[in-house]
């Protein structure tokens, strides 16, 4: 979007937040770069340039606004609609890897040269994988200045940087302040006093309209005993993470999502967050979504009566996995107790930072469950084989899934697969690899929603309607889940 000027430019006069974390106004006159929703007189139109990413402004020399304070903005929705290599690039980029694994390991998960990823990233976002993961940085840095205690040596540890003097140079840089001065500066008023003691308490924005309803009511509805659960208005679970493992809490609130996380290993925190808002899809356009979903008559008034739904995805995409193929053709019950008794037996103990918690374990590991005895599984004989089929190639890394994924290739996978149908597929390719138009048309709670609303009824001819709400089928599944009294679609009480 950041090559149409004059639509840049009208976003910009409007100050419209839709487009926020779409594109970036670098302003020449000022040395400084704003989201397009920033509260300050807009500048002549002369002296605006338009940059698709933040890191692309911090190359060109721009700091970041204090007023509209830019890098705190909602992730570019474009990245969880695409599954070419940019989009896989961002992905992993946001998912802490080139911190990790450096720029080849990037390149290796993408299956491109090193050459080839920075010439794509740079081609379309203006900075490389390296000045992507800085700014990443710079941001969690300055979340943690700004919303925490912890002594500035920590939150450089945290934030992913190699050295006290990197992450003050870098602070500088983006900023135009010292730590300690946009400490100073944010003073009190920022800050969220945790609810349990050794937590950090955040807040995660989103782009309005955010129904939680279905978002929260999903995860709450189908949490796993041990892992997930709701408790004083939060959805609370345990987290698998590069360095350690967490426990995360998160509450909706009017304008953001609360959350509170509690890491074994601080540097975990910015893949933490990422996770988070990638399993509450906090960085979708609903404006976008539910325009295109208006345009069929009968969708309409769901829409209208309830704007802004998101598609529950997942932190873990072999855990989702899992827990799909527990749930086939069984109760959301039913689903929940099988997994109970595979976490019970091979799931690894954790300690719940609130003494008043439930939750006691990580989802098992691939590893772990690959050694599970099929006779000691409550399930039919072909879903015995189903279930350890699918450990078994999650384990050897035969069925790699995660935010990475193409699409399209690992739909052949889970097809190749003993006892994988349409449905199972579908299902994992909505919710743990966020393909945005994945779609269920065999899916009872679809069907029966269908019917309801005069939509054709069988799969093929749903399909065929279906084809005017692409590229947007997994929110429409949402919207037609909504028409049900299942407790997934309500918040929780």
């Amino acid at each position: 979007m950041y090559t149409d000027t004059d639509r840049c430019v009208r976003a910009v006069r409007s100050k419209d937040a839709r487009f926020d974390g779409w594109f970036f106004t670098a302003v020449r006159t000022t040395g400084i770069y704003c989201r397009p929703s920033c509260p300050a007189v807009p500048p002549k139109v002369e002296n605006m340039t338009f940059l698709p990413s933040a890191a692309a402004c911090q190359q060109a020399g721009f700091r970041a606004c204090k007023r509209c304070r830019p890098d705190t903005s909602p992730g570019s929705p474009e990245w969880n609609a695409r599954a070419d290599a940019v989009a896989r690039a961002m992905r992993l980029i946001q998912d802490g890897v080139v911190d990790r694994e450096g720029v080849p390991g990037l390149a290796v998960r993408l299956g491109y040269s090193t050459r080839q990823v920075e010439r794509q990233l740079n081609a379309e976002l203006g900075a490389g994988p390296l000045a992507l993961a800085r700014a990443q940085r710079a941001q969690t840095a300055r979340l943690l200045i700004e919303t925490s205690e912890l002594p500035m040596g920590d939150i450089a540890f945290a934030a992913g940087f190699s050295s006290i003097r990197t992450f003050n140079e870098t602070v500088r840089e983006v900023f135009a302040l010292a730590p300690g001065e946009l400490r100073l500066r944010a003073g009190k008023t920022s800050r969220h006093v945790p609810k349990v003691p050794g937590t950090i308490s955040l807040r995660l924005p989103y782009r309005a309209p955010l129904n939680p309803d279905n978002l929260f009511g999903h995860l709450a509805a189908t949490a796993v005993p041990g892992v997930e659960e709701w408790r004083a208005g939060a959805y609370r679970r345990t987290l698998r993470l590069p360095y350690g493992t967490g426990v995360v809490a998160l509450s909706p609130q009017p304008d953001h999502i609360g959350c509170q996380l509690a890491l074994t290993d601080l540097r975990d925190l910015t893949i933490a967050i990422s996770r988070c808002r990638w399993m509450l899809d906090l960085d979708a356009d609903p404006e976008a979504v539910d325009e295109q979903l208006r345009a069929d008559p009968l969708l309409a008034p769901l829409v209208d009566k309830a704007p802004g739904r998101r598609v529950p995805r997942t932190v873990d995409a072999a855990e989702f996995a899992v827990r799909a193929v527990l749930g086939q053709q069984v109760s959301t019950a039913a689903a929940r107790t099988h997994a109970a008794r595979l976490v019970a037996a091979y799931g690894e103990p954790v300690a719940d930072p609130d003494p008043e918690g439930g939750l006691t374990h990580l989802f098992p590991s691939p590893q772990a469950l690959a050694a599970l005895d099929p006779g000691s599984l409550a399930l039919p004989a072909s879903r015995r084989t189903t279930l350890t089929t699918l450990v078994g190639a999650l384990a050897d890394g035969s069925l790699p899934l995660g935010v990475d994924s193409d699409w399209e290739t690992a739909r052949a996978r889970l097809n190749a697969l003993p006892g994988f149908g349409p449905w199972t597929t579908e299902v994992i390719a909505m919710r743990a690899l966020g393909d945005p138009d994945a779609f269920l048309p065999s899916d009872l709670g679809v069907r029966r929603a269908a019917k309801e609303l005069g939509l054709p009824p069988t799969p093929a001819a749903l399909t065929a309607r279906a084809a005017g709400w692409r590229p947007w089928r997994a929110y429409a599944v949402q919207y037609l889940w909504a028409t049900d009294a299942h407790p997934i679609n309500h918040l929780p009480v």
